[in-house]
């Protein structure tokens, strides 16, 4: 062990390697030094030893690259999930991706009215359209969804309570459950019903003098068959309406079109939602609608005021960078056939088996022989909590050889690609992919098995 460590070079000796001295030209010293200092460490526990000069500075400079790889990094999705939450959800039309370059670029009228030349309000940005594309009153986005359902019941319950349906308490990602943000918001909360049962009667029963509003909170990740009942938001507006009680829908997915075109129907829009009568209605931004992430509340314009006014509004403010993508974004949405063109969400949904075929071949004909492909039929999902019981016909390739090694190495590659693994090999999806990728696809393969 003693001669071992003897035969170790120092940090000094490893800086002034010539290839390590150009190194420190592109990349910052102290960088370079730790990356020295983590390597030598390596191998003083046990590490294999490089053999020459130029394999030290080889281990070196992999280490000095794996610092600098930001944190944040390309994604192809090959899972099948097309809102996949733990990928980011809804990829960016072209169109809010050049939004996003402009406004970042320099400044911008963020709070600044261009009519009267005075202070303006960001809460001002997107709300024409949405007024337009939803038929609400009007309007108001923050920072996500879940913030928009605080927001809501804080303005509209905070110290009151709020009556909800036990089979909509629902748990979404992260473990985030509705009962707790409802907690969070001040509001009280007040079960009524059973896990699959609820009746206007229940709701009508719950109502006291402390009652300030009733919850519909839209079950988006699961679904509920069989011997079962809900009240309506119709329903739930003529029983609140006469006892001056708001209404709050969660709406969940922020869907602005009809997706029975690509076989999808049962979710309700977001036009549907505010007609009926709701006193505010919440929604993403990232999910269905395919934008930014965003919470986006609808609703009458007095209680919307309220929600304006309410000082936790800055706590969950939009940054300038969201409104620019969710404008564009709704932009796309004044033609629905421009829409399902250009909003990514939305085309993939709506790809066909056909064109995944072509693509599946195309890719499978580009692979070297050694990633053991084949096309095979899949089933890809929505995800995003949306459409839960819904799967779409798809198209994978079928990866073989070591799957779980390969696995690994697509994960650890630029960019990096995510697929499931099935009976033993590695499936890659091409629902959740653009088109625009599939070189990307063949070229993260290939290197992965020259790893």
């Amino acid at each position: 062990m003693a001669d071992r460590r003897r035969s170790i070079p120092s940090v000094n000796t490893l800086l002034e390697l010539a290839e390590i001295r150009q190194l420190t030209l592109t990349s910052p010293r102290e960088l370079v030094a730790d990356a020295v200092r983590g390597v030598l460490e390596e191998v003083r526990l046990g590490g294999a030893a490089p053999e020459s000069d130029a394999e030290w500075a080889g281990r070196i400079s992999n280490a000095v690259s794996l610092a600098l790889r930001p944190s944040l990094r390309q994604v192809l999705n090959g899972t099948g999930v097309v809102l996949h939450t733990n990928l980011g959800r809804a990829p960016l039309a072209d169109a809010a991706v050049t939004a996003i370059r402009r406004i970042a670029a320099g400044y911008t009228n963020l709070e600044y009215d261009l009519t009267t030349g005075h202070r303006g309000s960001r809460h001002a940005h997107c709300v024409r359209l949405l007024r337009e594309l939803t038929g609400a009153d009007d309007a108001l986005v923050v920072n996500n969804g879940a913030a928009a359902v605080l927001l809501a019941l804080n303005t509209v319950a905070d110290g009151h309570e709020v009556i909800v349906s036990r089979g909509e308490l629902v748990e979404i990602g992260g473990s985030f459950r509705v009962p707790e943000v409802m907690g969070k918001s001040g509001a009280r909360l007040v079960e009524v019903g059973t896990t699959n049962r609820t009746h206007v009667a229940d709701y009508e029963r719950a109502i006291t003098p402390a009652t300030a509003a009733m919850a519909k909170i839209h079950r988006s990740n699961f679904a509920m068959d069989g011997f079962v009942a809900e009240v309506r938001v119709e329903e739930l507006v003529r029983l609140a309406a006469p006892r001056g009680l708001s209404v709050l829908h969660d709406l969940g997915s922020g869907l602005l079109v009809d997706l029975a075109r690509v076989g999808l129907t049962g979710e309700p829009t977001a036009m549907e939602a505010v007609r009926a009568g709701a006193t505010l209605v919440t929604m993403s931004g990232d999910k269905l609608l395919g934008g930014p992430q965003a919470g986006i509340i609808l609703g009458r314009a007095d209680t919307i005021a309220r929600v304006r006014a309410n000082p936790l509004t800055r706590a969950v403010r939009v940054d300038k960078l969201t409104l620019a993508a969710l404008g564009a974004t709704l932009s796309l949405y004044r033609d629905p056939e421009r829409a399902f063109a250009e909003v990514p969400t939305l085309r993939m949904l709506g790809a066909t088996v056909q064109v995944l075929t072509t693509r599946a071949g195309q890719i499978l004909t580009a692979l070297p022989a050694s990633a053991e492909a084949r096309v095979v039929e899949s089933e890809a999902t929505v995800g995003g909590g949306a459409y839960p019981t819904a799967r779409l016909p798809s198209v994978a390739l079928s990866l073989g050889g070591d799957a779980t090694a390969l696995e690994a190495r697509l994960r650890a590659g630029d960019p990096v690609l995510v697929g499931r693994m099935h009976e033993g090999r590695l499936l890659v999806d091409l629902r959740a992919i653009p088109e625009r990728d599939d070189r990307a696809v063949v070229g993260a393969i290939a290197r992965a098995l020259d790893a």
